[in-house]
């Protein structure tokens, strides 16, 4: 897929905009008590916009300055190799956080594509500004200590499954982590998470019908 030109930016409305930052009080929450003076302290570092489908938050090959928030929508992580072939890492859904997080520390170009599989709204924040103000406070060191685990938790699945599981587990795998994603990403793309092709996934979705209602 060309994504070339793709990112694209709408400025939401005020409301929009004013649900993205209590969305986003409430999932830091989880992490760690933070007080109303302490997010606050964020909001002037960060910046709240739309991102239209197929619009990508950072590009291989570009070098990001900036993490996000996902109010709204689905975001997928994806590698492409020479003859265009792609290779999706994860998907990202409601409420969670993207950043292709390796480049950002190491100030290098980042290595993979995180793409909007549908309209998403996003707060975008500075990852330099964001750093120096984790300096100074524990409770943004214990939210980047909870965002770690969790990604490193993912990652280790993923290679389990992979190392271990056959195309039908994966696939079984996929529909329990994320249950409702079958109905709003295309085949191609479940596919190259499966790490299989598109007839592939029509076959085990054949058999597994078939299966169900024998």
């Amino acid at each position: 897929m060309n994504t070339k030109g793709a990112r694209s930016s709408l400025v939401p409305d005020a409301t929009a905009a004013s649900e993205t930052l209590h969305a986003f009080s409430d999932t830091l929450d989880l992490f760690s008590g933070f007080t109303e003076e302490q997010i606050e302290k964020v909001v002037p570092l960060s910046r709240v916009r739309t991102i239209r489908k197929q619009g990508c938050f950072i590009r291989e090959g570009q070098q990001p300055r900036s993490f996000a928030f996902v109010r709204s929508g689905l975001f997928r992580y994806f590698y492409s190799d020479s003859n265009g072939h792609e290779f999706t890492k994860g998907f990202l859904q409601e409420n969670s956080f993207i950043a292709s997080y390796s480049a950002l520390i190491q100030k290098r170009a980042s290595y993979f594509s995180i793409q909007a599989l549908e309209e998403s709204l996003i707060l975008e924040i500075d990852y330099e500004k964001w750093k120096s103000l984790a300096e100074k406070d524990l409770c943004w060191q214990k939210f980047l200590l909870g965002m770690l685990e969790k990604g490193y938790c993912i990652k280790e699945a993923r290679e389990r499954e992979f190392l271990l599981l056959d195309a039908e587990q994966r696939y079984r795998s996929f529909l329990s982590t994320f249950p409702t994603l079958e109905k709003r990403v295309k085949q191609h793309v479940i596919a190259s998470y499966l790490g299989i092709t598109p007839v592939a996934l029509s076959r085990l979705r054949r058999n597994i019908r078939s299966i169900n209602t024998g």
